[in-house]
């Protein structure tokens, strides 16, 4: 029997390019198993429904190396979990050269030594890949960060009219209700921008002070 394992990292990319590859195989779409998480580590449901559904004599196609997963010892672990201990096979459609473990069965003892040592090279270039990919993505988060780009969900500007019903609210001109009112603010939103406010009131006091009194030493 033909399966198709495919894998995309976030529930918003699209997977398609690997789902053609299959059917184009012959696979038919109650045999091919999709996930969409991390590569991480293999507690992947989709994945371990297909682990627990093959058998031996079975061909698992997977699109790339990547997409059975990035992790260096999982790899090897589930590689030789699937050709070894179940019996069945596994090829990587981007390298069917090199990863095709039914070519390393023909070979015989010195076939398993081979699988082994281009497995654990391909394995560690899949791994380190990933590492360098997040190492990018945090440099590329730095370097946004200094340039003044915020991440997380949109906050409105503490502006100045925002101020102003503050300044009413305090005084008790106005209730906490009508200052959110005429601001359009939630209630969540509006005690945490006074608590944004007051917290760099409290600063900028603190550090009129300490100014104050460095200047008298």
């Amino acid at each position: 029997m033909k399966v198709g394992y495919g894998r995309v990292s976030s529930k918003d990319q699209n997977p398609e390019r690997q789902l053609v590859k299959f059917r184009e195989l012959g696979i038919e779409d109650r045999f091919i198993f999709i996930d969409k998480k991390s590569g991480k580590d293999f507690d992947r449901p989709r994945y371990q429904a297909m682990r627990l559904m093959i058998r031996e004599g079975d061909l698992v196609y997977v699109d790339a190396l990547d997409r059975l997963g990035r992790d260096y010892d999982g790899i090897i672990r589930e590689w030789k979990h699937i050709t070894r201990e179940v019996g069945a096979d596994i090829v990587c459609l981007d390298n069917e050269t090199l990863f095709d473990s039914r070519k390393f069965k023909t070979m015989g003892d010195f076939g398993r030594v081979m699988e082994d040592q281009f497995l654990s090279l391909l394995a560690y270039v899949a791994e380190q890949e990933r590492k360098k990919n997040r190492q990018r993505q945090a440099e590329g988060i730095e370097v946004a960060r200094t340039e003044g780009v915020t991440f997380g969900r949109p906050r409105k500007e503490i502006d100045d009219r925002f101020l102003q019903v503050y300044q009413e609210w305090k005084s008790g001109l106005i209730t906490a209700t009508e200052a959110m009112r005429q601001i359009d603010m939630k209630r969540t939103t509006f005690y945490r921008r006074v608590r944004e406010v007051e917290e760099q009131g409290n600063q900028e006091a603190q550090e009129a002070e300490t100014e104050v009194y460095n200047s008298w030493r």
